[in-house]
């Protein structure tokens, strides 16, 4: 007859693990629910976002809030009056500063319209833009409410180039619904076109992104595909271009597009559309040079005249001269 055997201590450690193991896998298999929230938070219902500035004031950090009100024009009233109420546990401030006073709003058809003091225009731009998203990204969260336009003492609120800033959607602000943690005011430096076609024209462009749902690269090629805002700047990219992807990899760029690249806008010169794209690529210190592909493809003469089958460096020769 087998004799039977005590397990020794490193059998009994072995099973202990073995446990162990398996109850860590059990709580996070169900908590699994609980992880995901975290990473990717969701609104309970009834809750809204409220956005105030982080305590440099370089982002914004988003709040859930469950308002009162549930009369829509109480609701915008008491969403007004949160944004300026920082919650204890946050350490951020008001994206509004103090000196601005809230007037009132009025409501028309999908456009809220919100009115301030002139002190409005006395915040810093940086700031200001910030509290641009803020109110935005906040109100178009009501049903109805598609577009907000900000006025400062009965004026339109206008840009830097003193031209009205408008209708403002959520879009507007390149910020993703899933995760709601990394927003930065960035600017950026693009170049498009002169009205003759064949000069590239910087623009100076200053955008809300959220760092966890696109590349300052990826960001970059967005907005040249969207055109100029600056009066006198003309497009470099055909609309409705798609980005079939995005890398870099040892500084090198490389974007694939879709067959549309090869459309081009026809009005201007062969090398402006190219260099308009790897010399606003190349503002940004990641980025030496730009290889690009159409549907996965270098071997492929653009406009009949310039081969993309070449890593393209920046180049001055097109720049419009001061």
């Amino acid at each position: 007859m087998m004799e039977r055997r005590e397990p020794g201590s490193w059998e009994r450690a072995l099973k202990w693990l073995a446990l162990g193991a398996f109850l860590i896998l059990a709580v996070c298999w169900t908590a699994g629910c609980s992880i995901g929230q975290e990473e990717h938070p969701k609104l309970e219902a009834g809750e809204y976002w409220v956005y105030y500035l982080n305590s440099a004031a370089t982002r914004l950090v988003p709040y859930a809030y469950c308002p009162q009100s549930a009369d829509p024009d109480d609701l915008i009233d008491e969403l007004m009056e949160q944004i300026r109420t920082v919650p204890a546990d946050l350490d951020c401030q008001p994206p509004l500063s103090d000196r601005v006073v809230y007037q009132n709003c009025r409501w028309e058809d999908q456009v809220l319209y919100l009115y301030f003091d002139a002190n409005y225009t006395s915040m810093k731009a940086d700031q200001e833009i910030l509290c641009r998203a803020a109110l935005t990204l906040m109100l178009t969260q009501i049903n109805g409410v598609d577009y907000i336009n900000i006025y400062c003492g009965d004026q339109p609120l206008m840009d830097r180039n003193q031209n009205p800033v408008g209708m403002l959607t959520a879009s507007d602000f390149i910020m993703g619904t899933s995760n709601v943690n990394s927003y930065e005011k960035v600017e950026l430096t693009l170049y498009f076109t002169d009205e003759s076609g064949s000069r590239l024209v910087p623009e100076q462009r200053e955008v809300i992104h959220d760092m966890n749902t696109s590349s300052m690269e990826q960001l970059v090629v967005e907005q040249l595909i969207a055109g100029p805002a600056q009066e006198g700047h003309y497009r470099v990219l055909p609309e409705g271009l798609k980005v079939l992807n995005l890398s870099v990899n040892d500084s090198v760029c490389y974007i694939n597009f879709d067959a549309t690249f090869l459309e081009g806008v026809t009005d201007v010169s062969e090398y402006v559309p190219i260099y308009a794209i790897v010399n606003s690529l190349t503002e940004l210190t990641t980025v030496t040079r730009v290889r690009i592909l159409v549907n996965g493809s270098q071997d492929v003469m653009f406009r009949d005249v310039v081969s993309l089958n070449t890593a393209f460096e920046r180049d001055t020769e097109y720049m419009e001269e001061e």
